[in-house]
C-alpha cells in the first residue's frame, strides 16, 4: 500500500473527474463521502483482493449466522439478531424477549410501578454509553420522564441526581450484562440507601434489571418480574439494541426504540448483501487499516457538527478500541501490524478554536472524520445551522486544500484526509443506521487484521489489581503505588 501514498489529494481529483461519485455512497438516509480520502482504484483493487483473501465475505457470513466468532471465548456474536437479522432462533428468542420488555414498558406507563417521573440508569461501559448517546440524540425536551445515565463510581456524578430527584417517583435501572460490575454496584448500594432514608418502603420494587444472568439478579434481590434478560450472546459494547436499551425504550417511547431497530437492520442488510467494492463499512475499513498500516497514523479524529451527536466519540472510543485495541490475532499469534488506531475527537465548531491547529500545522497525520445533519435540531434562525454546516464543510476542503505561503508560520501543508458522514435527519431510524455501520466497521477492520474483536480481556487487570489493593490480599504492588496509598488512606 506504501506505494500510493505519493499521490496527493489534489491530483487524485485533478485525475478523476468523476471522483466524487465514484467514492459517495448513500444508504439509509445516509450520506458517507470518502473523496477526499487517498483511495484510488489502483488501492481499491488492492484493497479488495487483500480483504477477499483475509476471507471476509464468509466471516461476514459466520457473523450473521451465529456461528462461533468469539473464538477466545467461544461464543458467536449475536447483537444483529436483536434487531432481527441473523440465525432464525436467535432471531425469534430476541423477539420474545423485546415482548417482554415492551409490557414492562407499558406497565411502567400505565402506573403499575407508581407515579414515576424520574428514572437513573445505572451501568458502565457499554451497559451506559450506549443509551446515554442515543438519549442524548434524540430527545426532544418533553418526555415524560427525567432520565440520567450514571456510570461514574465518582459520587459527585451519582450525588446531584439524588438531591435533585423525588425518591419516591424514581424508578431504578441496573444494567450489568453479568450483574456484578463492581462500579454499577456501588452505585446501585447508594441508591438503594437513598431511598430507604427517603421513607420508600420497598426500594426493590422500583429496580428493574437488565442482565443476561437473570439468576444473579434474583439472588441480589431484583423481583422476577422485573428482570428484562439478554442473550449472552450479545456483547456488552454491543447491547444497545437488547434490554439495556430498556431506559431508551420507557424515555423515548417503544416506537422510537424499534425505529432505531429498523435502521440498524438496513444496515446489517447493507453489510451483509452487498459486494465488497460497494460494501460502505468495508470501504470504511479500507481507509482506516490504509492510515494505520501504510501511513502509521496512530489517531483517528472524529468531530460532530451537531451537538446532538456530542457523545458519538465517546460511544466509538469503546466500540473500536475495546474491540480492535489488540496484541494477537484470533489464532493466538503475535500482532504483527498496527492494531486500532486512538479513537478521539469532540464537537464543531469549539474543536475549530482548540484542536484544529494541530489538524491542519501539526507534525501529525490525523485522518478526520466530520458528522452532520441536514436538519437543525432547533426553531433559532436558520443562519445557525447554516453556518454550523458551512464550517464544518470548509474545514475538510482546507484540510485537503492546504494554503501555501512563504512565511512558515502561516504554510498550511494540506494533503490532509477527512470523511464527511451527513444525515438526512436525526431520527431513531437514520441513528440506528449510524450506530450499525460503526459496528459493521468496526468487525471489518478486525477481518482485515485477523483479530478477535469480541473479547476485552484488557480491561480486566486493572480491576484485579484495585481489588487487591482494597483487601490488601496478595504481595504488594510497586512502591509507587503502594506510596499513593498511603497518602491517599492512611498506613
Amino acid at each position: 500500500m506504501g506505494n500510493h501514498s505519493q499521490h496527493r489529494l489534489i491530483e487524485l481529483f485533478a485525475e478523476q473527474k468523476d471522483r466524487v461519485n465514484k467514492y459517495s455512497f448513500d444508504q439509509s438516509s445516509i450520506y458517507f463521502d470518502f473523496s477526499k480520502t487517498h483511495l484510488n482504484d489502483d488501492l481499491l483493487i488492492e484493497l479488495s483482493d487483500f480483504a477477499k483473501k483475509q476471507g471476509i465475505e464468509q466471516k461476514i457470513q459466520a457473523l450473521f449466522n451465529g456461528d462461533i466468532v468469539n473464538v477466545s471465548e467461544h461464543r458467536a456474536a449475536e447483537h444483529t439478531a436483536e434487531r432481527g437479522v441473523g440465525a432464525a432462533a436467535s432471531v425469534d428468542n430476541a423477539t420474545l424477549l423485546r415482548a417482554r420488555m415492551k409490557g414492562l414498558v407499558q406497565a411502567i406507563d400505565a402506573g403499575a410501578l407508581g407515579d414515576i417521573a424520574h428514572v437513573i440508569h445505572l451501568g458502565i461501559g457499554g451497559s451506559a454509553l450506549g443509551p446515554k448517546m442515543v438519549l442524548e440524540a434524540l430527545k426532544i425536551g418533553d418526555e415524560k420522564y427525567e432520565t440520567a445515565v450514571v456510570s461514574n463510581i465518582d459520587g459527585t456524578a451519582l450525588e446531584p441526581l439524588l438531591e435533585r430527584f423525588d425518591a419516591h417517583k424514581t424508578l431504578l435501572f441496573i444494567a450489568s450484562k453479568t450483574f456484578t460490575t463492581a462500579e454499577t454496584f456501588r452505585n446501585a448500594d447508594s441508591v438503594v440507601n437513598w431511598m430507604k432514608q427517603e421513607g420508600v418502603n420497598d426500594p426493590f420494587g422500583k429496580i428493574i434489571a437488565l442482565t443476561a444472568d437473570p439468576d444473579q439478579a434474583v439472588k441480589w434481590g431484583v423481583d422476577e418480574s422485573r428482570i428484562l434478560p439478554f442473550s449472552p450472546s450479545v456483547g456488552g459494547r454491543y447491547s444497545i439494541w437488547s434490554s439495556i436499551g430498556a431506559s431508551i425504550a420507557l424515555t423515548l417511547g417503544f416506537d422510537t426504540f424499534e425505529d432505531l431497530l429498523a435502521g440498524a437492520a438496513e444496515m446489517d442488510r447493507h453489510f451483509k448483501d452487498s459486494p465488497v467494492d460497494q460494501n460502505i463499512p468495508i470501504i470504511a475499513a479500507f481507509t482506516d487499516q490504509y492510515y494505520t498500516q501504510a501511513r502509521n497514523c496512530q489517531t483517528r479524529a472524529i468531530f460532530a457538527y451537531d451537538e446532538r451527536l456530542k457523545l458519538v466519540p465517546d460511544y466509538l472510543q469503546q466500540l473500536e478500541m475495546e474491540s480492535n485495541g489488540k496484541s494477537v490475532t484470533a489464532n493466538g499469534d503475535p500482532l504483527e501490524i498496527n492494531s486500532s488506531p486512538i479513537v478521539w475527537g469532540g464537537v464543531g465548531t469549539d474543536a475549530q478554536h482548540a484542536v484544529f491547529q494541530l489538524l491542519h500545522q501539526g507534525t501529525h497525520l490525523v485522518p478526520v472524520e466530520f458528522l452532520a445533519v441536514k436538519e437543525p435540531g432547533h426553531s433559532l434562525d436558520i443562519a445557525h445551522h447554516e453556518e454550523l454546516l458551512l464550517n464544518c464543510f470548509a474545514q475538510g476542503a482546507a484540510l485537503m486544500a492546504g494554503k501555501k505561503s512563504d512565511d512558515l508560520n502561516r504554510n498550511y501543508p494540506g494533503d490532509r484526509p477527512s470523511v464527511t458522514i451527513l444525515m438526512e435527519q436525526m431520527d431513531a431510524r437514520t441513528l440506528g443506521a449510524l450506530i450499525a455501520f460503526y459496528e459493521h466497521r468496526t468487525f471489518a477492520n478486525a477481518a482485515l487484521m485477523g483479530i478477535n474483536p469480541f473479547d476485552q480481556f484488557g480491561v480486566e487487570l486493572g480491576k484485579d489489581m484495585a481489588r487487591q489493593l482494597s483487601s490488601g490480599e496478595g504481595n504488594q504492588l510497586d512502591a509507587s503505588t503502594e506510596q499513593l496509598k498511603i497518602r491517599a488512606f492512611g498506613s
